[in-house]
């Protein structure tokens, strides 16, 4: 099993970038599939979602309205675009694949935002 993300970087503030996560190694299309995100002394928490199926999705209050998280079935592959970016958006953020009790996580990407 793999998940590797990819997209992360240096990025002014109000600026954008597109997080992509490759997936391998088990069904992906039956997985919701979600982008958390970890900030230096903070805990670990849930930014995006998407369902397996019906292609539902949540986001958490401090993102709504600039990231979009979107997925492909047939290239294995969710992604996160990130508009608008501020410098609390600065964080490590991983990709993660849940089925009921099964996780999987990759292995992050660092965004940082300069003001």
């Amino acid at each position: 099993v793999q998940l590797v993300e990819s997209g992360g970087g240096l990025v002014q503030a109000g600026g954008s970038l597109r997080l992509s996560c490759a997936a391998s190694g088990f069904a992906f299309s039956s997985y919701v599939m979600s982008w958390y995100r970890q900030a230096p002394g903070k805990e670990r928490e849930l930014v995006a979602g998407i369902a397996s199926v019906g292609g539902s999705t949540n986001y958490a209050d401090s993102v709504k309205g600039r990231f979009t998280i979107s997925r492909d079935n047939a290239k294995n592959t969710v992604y996160l675009q990130m508009n608008s970016l501020k410098p609390d958006d600065t964080a490590v953020y991983y990709c993660n694949a849940r089925y009921f009790t099964t996780n999987f996580w990759g292995q992050g990407t660092q965004v940082t935002v300069s003001s």
